[in-house]
């Protein structure tokens, strides 16, 4: 019975000695991240039948467990992955916020700056000082619009060298996952005892990736850890990882890309499968936010050059000569896949750029059709061969032919702001008279007025012969003279009606004459004989009908489909970005109140309290102090025994 009550005695103390350790254990890593609280199980001893009854032999330690929820820590690594998505995208967002809203760098007060500088050229055209503000201004703006694109590349080289860093850290956890997963296996042995931090350790470098991607774990038999990223991808399977992999898009070498690789095989994995974490919010923002900027400022840009340069050849310089391009401004992008079987040379040209989205679009020749896709909405269109325009670009096949399955990025609008320069450097060839001039022949006898006449793009390719001499004829009511050869289209009330070349013309009050890209309204009574000369400017100095016209683009719609001006596209895009930080600002602080919620969740279940473990500490101090009084006893029983047996 001695015996026995020795027994007991040591597994008390063994007992006793193990929950000391194991709660100094959790004393001191009260402060260690991801650790989780860990108890002694113990249990009876089969007790030993005597005879008259079962006598206890003791306890023992059943195990050695951490206080764990699968539960909230699944809550956890989801909140952790979706707060660490919006924070990265809220990050991006906000310099580009402060670049466009920024009075000092946005666009509005360049294009402002410019447009007033054409005002008082109208109101001075002969003045060489207000034409010399015209080309300062025209150089600032082509400065706003450089430097804007400028900070748009930098973002786009900086989240490119951010995305690589993420898949470095993403390959670098899922390695450490798969270690710890074969340590975790080698610890457990035949016993399937769980090494309890060696599992902190694993759920911490989960934790962690998650900050980087959207994870999901499977939870094998054996214990370990199957890890899914990018819509089903095993990135860890066991003792195994696979890896990520930053390239370079084969359609767009500027751009970087995120691929799998498992088993020597390379995979493109899109970006509408990279969701959550950091990288997520990288590939996000890139995609929905940065691009759109940059090509709405580009659409912008190229918007104002085409606009601008389509007047300014309408009118007319100091020396009598027609206007040339004030604007430089860049061509569409049209890359062609490295992964292209054919030859063919896709090119696309601005048609029209009131038609202009501000998206990139995606072309495919499949089943001997070209498939174009509009990369904004999704929208597609199946044409049988090129050349096409759609939404203002004209898309053509310039030299070879397309294998099935070939593709090609086009990118209308992307260099817009970045080409954007002014082409005029004199102050005399800035264009600010009109290239004809209208007056009634001295002699007429009627009340009648001609306007002074305006030109249309058509006035640069017609030829029209000058002077036109246009004589009224009472009897028949009509005008005559035009020149030979040249149909004139009359218009009352938005009502047209064209006359057949060297046909007489009817006359009506106040009617809007057309004829060879010319323009002029002849109002009031004429006499029998009037005439009415139109003829080439001679006199352009003072002329500032150009200049009104170039100044009035600032208040046209002449972007959106003929729905926006300049300034109030800019202003859109501002209002686009602004709202969406917002948002994002809302949305992250929320997601930060979830995450701090699930970890406060966590942590009422896992963590270390050390107000507990201090009265834990007390009481395995005492088991462990009268274990030893037990064996103290069994001990003099003993002691006792062997002096009545001598």
């Amino acid at each position: 019975m001695a015996s026995n009550i020795l027994s007991i005695g040591k597994s008390a103390l063994a007992a006793a000695q193990a929950g000391l350790a194991t709660t100094g254990h959790n004393i001191a890593n009260a402060s260690t991240p991801g650790y989780s609280r860990q108890v002694v199980v113990q249990s009876a001893v089969q007790p030993q039948d005597f005879g008259y009854g079962f006598v206890g032999q003791g306890t023992q330690i059943s195990a050695v467990k951490r206080v764990y929820s699968d539960f909230l820590s699944r809550q956890v690594v989801a909140a952790q992955s979706s707060k660490s998505e919006l924070d990265s995208y809220y990050a991006q967002i906000r310099q580009i916020n402060n670049l466009l809203a920024d009075p000092s760098t946005g666009l509005a007060p360049a294009v402002q700056e410019f447009f007033n500088g054409l005002h008082d050229l109208a109101s001075n055209p002969s003045s060489i000082a207000s034409r010399q503000v015209v080309l300062a201004a025209g150089e600032a703006l082509a400065d706003r619009f450089q430097l804007l694109a400028g900070r748009i590349d930098e973002t786009h080289r900086g989240v490119n060298s951010a995305i690589t860093s993420s898949i470095h850290a993403i390959n670098s956890y899922a390695q450490q996952i798969a270690q710890v997963n074969r340590a975790i296996e080698q610890a457990a042995g035949s016993q399937g005892n769980p090494p309890n931090d060696l599992l902190d350790q694993r759920d911490r470098l989960v934790s962690d990736l998650s900050k980087e991607i959207k994870v999901t774990v499977i939870k094998q038999d054996g214990g370990a850890y199957n890890v899914i990223v990018a819509n089903g991808l095993p990135l860890v399977v066991g003792g195994q990882s696979s890896a990520l992999e930053a390239g370079v898009s084969p359609s767009d070498p500027t751009r970087v890309e995120t691929h799998y690789v498992s088993n020597g095989v390379t995979t493109a994995l899109g970006d509408q499968s990279l969701v959550g974490g950091r990288l997520g919010g990288l590939v996000e923002f890139r995609a929905n936010t940065l691009d759109t900027v940059q090509n709405s400022i580009g659409r912008i840009a190229i918007g104002l050059a085409s606009s601008f340069n389509s007047q300014h050849r309408l009118g007319q310089d100091i020396d009598g000569n027609l206007g040339s391009d004030f604007f430089t401004v860049g061509t569409p992008l049209v890359s062609a896949s490295s992964a292209n079987a054919g030859n063919a040379n896709i090119s696309a040209a601005i048609a029209d750029a009131t038609m202009l989205t501000a998206s990139d679009y995606k072309l495919v020749h499949e089943g001997g059709n070209y498939v174009l896709t509009r990369l904004e909405d999704g929208v597609t269109q199946t044409f049988a061969s090129l050349p096409q325009t759609v939404d203002g670009v004209a898309l053509s096949l310039s030299s070879g032919a397309p294998a099935n399955g070939d593709q090609f990025l086009i990118r209308p609008v992307a260099t817009g702001a970045s080409s954007f320069a002014l082409a005029v450097q004199d102050t005399a060839r800035i264009a600010g008279a009109s290239p004809i001039r209208s007056g009634p022949v001295p002699g007429n006898t009627g009340t009648a007025k001609i306007s002074p006449g305006v030109v249309d793009a058509a006035y640069l390719v017609a030829g029209t012969p000058l002077p036109v001499v246009v004589s009224y004829d009472a009897g028949s009511n009509t005008l005559t003279g035009f020149p030979a050869g040249m149909p004139v289209t009359v218009s009352v009330a938005g009502a047209s009606t064209t006359f057949p070349a060297g046909t007489p013309v009817s006359y009506t009050d106040g009617a809007e004459i057309a004829f060879g890209g010319i323009g002029v309204q002849i109002t009031g009574i004429p006499g029998n004989g009037d005439r009415f000369a139109i003829s080439a400017n001679q006199a352009a100095v003072g002329d500032n009908r150009n200049a009104l016209l170039l100044a009035n683009l600032q208040s046209a719609n002449t972007l959106a489909r003929g729905t926006a001006t300049y300034e109030g596209a800019f202003a859109q895009l501002v209002s686009l970005v602004g709202s969406k930080t917002r948002e994002l600002g809302v949305t992250s602080a929320g997601a930060g109140t979830m995450l701090s919620e699930a970890v406060e969740a966590q942590q009422a279940e896992s963590g270390v309290n050390l107000d507990e473990e201090a009265t834990n500490l007390l009481r395995y101090q005492q088991a462990y102090q009268a274990a030893g009084k037990v064996i103290q006893i069994a001990n003099e029983v003993f002691e006792s025994l062997l002096q009545l047996n001598k």
